[in-house]
């Protein structure tokens, strides 16, 4: 189940049917690499839905470091973020089910593959398109010769 999936209403109409579904799916699909990486570091949302034509997420992230990174994920999306209003806070005590997979580094970020991931599945959660894998395996090159072939537990640079 995804973030969104809470958001949907029931009821005859489909998504073509409602403008304002509509323009929820469009922003769902923008800003969906920014919601996984939400889920993946522990932020625990108060708001998600569509405001005066704008993403409105309100949330708190159990880390400076996690709501910085979520920061960094909203302006690789969009620099100018013209459609999203995100107002984060952090609080020490939310917890996450599970520890976050990334970690800050320097000029980018680590993270450390689980099973079932794919370059282009991390390249969609970080960058918004899973066509940029192509960027992750050059800068993993000392320890990747196919990016066909990583494994769990790796430790990868995201740049």
């Amino acid at each position: 189940m995804g973030l969104f999936d809470k958001t949907k209403s029931g009821g005859s109409a489909g998504v073509a049917d409602r403008p304002d579904m509509q323009q929820l799916e469009s922003l769902r699909t923008k800003y969906q690499s920014v919601l996984t990486l939400i889920e993946r570091e522990g932020v625990r949302l108060h708001n998600l839905h569509v405001q005066d034509g704008k993403l409105l997420i309100r949330g708190e992230a159990p880390t400076d470091a996690a709501k910085n990174r979520v920061w960094d994920q909203i302006k690789l999306v969009d620099p100018t973020h013209r459609d999203l209003l995100a107002d984060l806070t952090v609080n020490a005590s939310t917890s996450s089910q599970a520890a976050p997979h990334t970690t800050g580094s320097g000029t980018g970020r680590t993270y450390t593959v689980k099973a079932g991931d794919t370059l282009s599945g991390i390249s969609r959660d970080f960058y918004g398109d899973a066509n940029e894998y192509m960027r992750i395996f050059h800068a993993n090159r000392d320890k990747l010769s196919d990016p066909d072939k990583i494994q769990p537990g790796q430790q990868l640079v995201i740049p």
